[in-house]
């Protein structure tokens, strides 16, 4: 028997068997095709499971979501965009399995207060900062989900002097600013010639000007966002994970400085903000947090 984690990210489904020392283990990935999505999902849940009789399945999820109709609908999934019953799915898929379902930046909040940059801290803000940008929150110890499960999805909050046209249909939201994909798009319009977040994280890196730009920008909205959330919900430690979040001091540069001029209160005066301890792995230990949580 069998506990299983599910990870399903705007370009990469990663799956795991549940480790009760260590999160996961044999990790196994696939990407997320354009159509026929659930189909690739499927086979790899299944090809992680082999033989073994599975008991329980943790599912993290990019946002947005609906956690008690058990639905995900990525902004990033063209296919799901619109609704996908994920719960419904897996559990026909598995039929005697408890399933556990979250979005992405709860697992990432839970996975870092157990085993990474947050362990033992009883008020924290997780954010992952990939294709796209979410987060998930703890207060005094405690998870909080909100009405739908979105709570502390802090990529569609509004960064001021920004006016990018989301794929949420607002404008100005940060992970229209921030997250890799649309660092990439805003980089390419105006002039950059690479095509991926590694490519323009190197590219900041050799000094392109064009590659720190996108990267300054990105940094300095991340960093006023925190500011605000920090101060919204009280908290002196906020974790940074994500593809994206391992560009280096081109984006943590400007990240850290906005954070600070911004996070002038008292009560923020001892605010840190640090990268994840887990990097890609996060949403994954933190599904599998879910699997193993009492019924």
């Amino acid at each position: 028997m069998v506990n299983l984690a599910l990870d399903i990210g705007a370009t990469k489904f990663a799956a795991a068997i549940v480790d009760a020392d260590s999160g996961v283990r044999d990790v196994q990935r696939a990407q997320v095709p354009g159509r026929d999505v659930w189909s690739v999902c499927r086979e790899l849940l299944l090809r992680v499971a082999g033989e073994a009789e599975v008991t329980a399945v943790g599912i993290g999820s990019a946002g947005p979501v609906d956690v008690p109709a058990g639905v995900t609908a990525p902004l990033n999934i063209p296919e799901w965009v619109a609704g996908f019953g994920i719960v419904d799915a897996v559990q026909k898929l598995f039929p005697q399995a408890d399933i556990r379902f979250a979005i992405d930046g709860v697992c990432l909040v839970l996975a870092e207060q157990r085993w990474g940059a947050a362990r033992g801290v009883p008020n924290v803000l997780a954010l992952t900062v990939s294709s796209g940008v979410g987060g998930g929150v703890i207060s005094d110890g405690r998870v909080i989900m909100g009405r739908t499960g979105n709570g502390g999805h802090i990529g569609h909050i509004i960064v001021p002097g920004n006016e990018e046209p989301c794929a949420c249909g607002g404008f100005g939201c940060l992970e229209a600013v921030a997250s890799g994909k649309s660092s990439v798009r805003w980089a390419r319009r105006h002039g950059w010639e690479g095509g991926t977040g590694i490519e323009l994280a190197a590219a900041a890196h050799a000094d392109d000007p064009i590659a720190l730009e996108t990267m300054a920008r990105a940094g300095t909205a991340l960093g006023t966002a925190i500011a605000s959330a920090a101060a919204l919900l009280d908290t002196d430690l906020v974790v940074v994970g994500g593809g994206f979040a391992q560009s280096g001091e081109p984006l943590w540069k400007p990240l850290r400085e906005a954070a600070a001029a911004h996070a002038r209160l008292t009560f923020l005066r001892e605010l840190r903000v640090v990268p994840s301890e887990l990097t890609d792995q996060a949403t994954l230990a933190g599904a599998a947090l879910l699997a193993t949580q009492p019924a």
